[in-house]
């Protein structure tokens, strides 16, 4: 990669923001982003990813990371899933919480999964790194500020606040988010270093 630069296609400024302050001040490139309009894909979490992290790749001809984040529930054996986007636009936080009414288990599993390109016009499946990092949790009624998609359901494993209650600090701690940019920090640090 010639670029101290890598490209975040993403158009939502809170993600940024995040992405930002997880991967620190000592993450060996900067981070900055392209609000792309790439289609909504269908299909299993990394082909989703790999999918549109080619598609960036070839619009924009340089290297990209894309980031897609599921949220799965296990009593409806892994939906919404790579949907949550609109599941949660649709029925909204308490919406989420009211699908799973008809059933005991209300545990879950966010994942994140970033997918990065080199940027090549003809990007591969091979071409594609994965990182992706999963929480366990359980879906409770919404707690918490709003401003962050279905934060406000999410309480993770092993805490009585749901991710939208934890200060920012806590939770880029402890975040699906959080352990799949831990994973690209430690590729790129690598790949810098070697």
């Amino acid at each position: 990669m010639t670029s101290r630069t890598l490209t975040f296609v993403t158009g939502n400024v809170k993600k940024l923001e995040e992405v930002r302050a997880i991967l620190g001040s000592n993450f060996p490139l900067e981070i900055v982003n392209h609000n792309l309009d790439l289609p909504e894909l269908q299909g299993e979490i990394d082909e989703v990813s790999i999918r549109k992290c080619q598609e960036a790749a070839r619009r924009l001809k340089k290297p990209v990371i894309v980031e897609d984040t599921s949220l799965c529930f296990n009593a409806l054996k892994g939906l919404p899933g790579p949907y949550i986007k609109w599941f949660l636009e649709k029925l909204e936080p308490e919406g989420l919480y009211k699908l799973l009414t008809g059933w005991e288990d209300k545990s879950a599993e966010a994942v994140c999964t970033f997918a990065y390109c080199p940027g090549n016009e003809a990007c591969k499946d091979l071409d594609v790194v994965i990182f992706q990092g999963k929480t366990k949790g359980t879906i409770v009624p919404p707690r918490g500020t709003r401003d962050f998609g279905w934060d406000c359901v999410f309480q993770p494993e092993g805490y009585d606040k749901t991710y939208a209650e934890l200060p920012k600090e806590e939770k880029n701690k402890i975040s699906h988010r959080y352990k799949a940019l831990d994973k690209m920090k430690t590729y790129f640090k690598e790949t810098f270093t070697n």
